[in-house]
């Protein structure tokens, strides 16, 4: 259960990232959705290192860590589609 959790908490954080950083993403909605799943594991990945926990339950410090994920994801793409240009 817990990959599926990270890919519905995913698509809640890819939103929230969205809101939170705001910009043209190329690929739309679609590209920020896989942003957001891939942030999620991410999160949940650093947050578990780092003793936080892991996103094992619907939560709000899972949903935190989620969402830090798909900020720090969108943050690390938009760098590298700006060195590109």
């Amino acid at each position: 259960m817990g990959i599926l959790l990270w890919v519905l908490f995913g698509l809640i954080a890819g939103a929230i990232a969205k809101f939170l950083m705001p910009g043209k993403v190329p690929g739309g909605i679609l590209l920020t959705i896989a942003l957001g799943i891939i942030g999620a594991i991410v999160g949940g990945f650093i947050g578990a290192q780092l003793g936080f926990g892991d996103i094992s339950g619907f939560d709000f410090r899972s949903m935190l860590l989620a969402v830090g994920g798909g900020v720090l994801v969108l943050f690390v793409f938009g760098l590298m589609n700006r060195a590109r240009a």
